[in-house]
């Protein structure tokens, strides 16, 4: 069992929950601190860490704080692995062009998908340059690749960690630190899954080659592979997990 330490945000459900999971099952880390808003989440998804035999911690807080973030890591760090997964979901409202838009619609957007990747990764990269290590990944969208009409500043949100990602990589690299992103495609989870009726999915699904909609445990096998020791090479790269929705060389 390794003794790593990750810190998975947004791990209450869906992908984050995939992850920290897998990472228990598959001895990636020795501790996972599930990081969720909501607290029940949190207690919940840890409980099934340790059933798996790694050590699971409840780390309740929101990430666009970075009082909150500090503090999280403070008690819990130092963190080796960070995966920056919470995201806000695209559901709940009709998209929007952007010029029907105001700048207080963008802010929930950009706090969570941009903001809160910044100070997940600001307050836990000073531990890893001083132990000269560690994994940062961030999970972005297809929407930060190719954009996405009507989803503009969630696309540019997306896209900003990206680029962050990429110029922390350059950084940070020298340090054995690995920064990468993995850009998904429609997962179907949660509150996506309740928004998606039968119809609507098999609209969707014409996009993709491969016929189906994404699960988490499609995203966690390649967030848990950028996380462990064969992806020591691999760093300022963005991973498409998206069952051909977009492709490129």
């Amino acid at each position: 069992m390794s003794e790593r330490v990750a810190l998975v945000t947004g791990a209450g459900a869906g992908v984050g929950r995939a992850v920290a999971l897998r990472m228990a099952r598959e001895r990636t880390v020795g501790t996972v601190l599930v990081n969720d808003i909501n607290g029940e989440s949190a207690d919940r998804v840890a409980g099934e860490v340790a059933k798996l035999g790694a050590r699971g911690i409840a780390a309740t807080a929101d990430v666009t704080s970075w009082d909150a973030v500090v503090d999280l890591v403070d008690r819990h760090g130092p963190v080796d692995v960070l995966v920056n997964n919470a995201g806000v979901p695209l559901v709940g409202s009709d998209p929007l062009p952007f010029v029907a838009t105001q700048p207080p619609q963008w802010e929930p957007w950009l706090m969570l998908n941009l903001q809160a990747v910044m100070h997940c990764t600001r307050a836990v990269l000073p531990g890893m340059l001083e132990r000269r290590g560690g994994r940062v990944i961030t999970v972005v969208s297809d929407a930060a690749r190719v954009g996405e009409a009507g989803l503009a500043v969630y696309s540019a949100a997306k896209a900003g960690a990206a680029g962050f990602m990429r110029a922390v990589a350059r950084e940070a690299g020298p340090a054995g630190i690995t920064c990468n992103c993995v850009a998904l495609g429609t997962i179907k989870h949660g509150r996506v899954a309740e928004f998606i009726t039968a119809d609507l999915e098999r609209k969707m699904v014409r996009a993709y080659p491969l016929s189906r909609l994404g699960t988490p445990d499609d995203a966690a096998g390649m967030i848990v592979f950028l996380a462990g020791a064969d992806a020591d090479w691999i760093t300022g790269q963005t991973y498409p997990v998206n069952g051909g929705f977009s492709m490129a060389v």
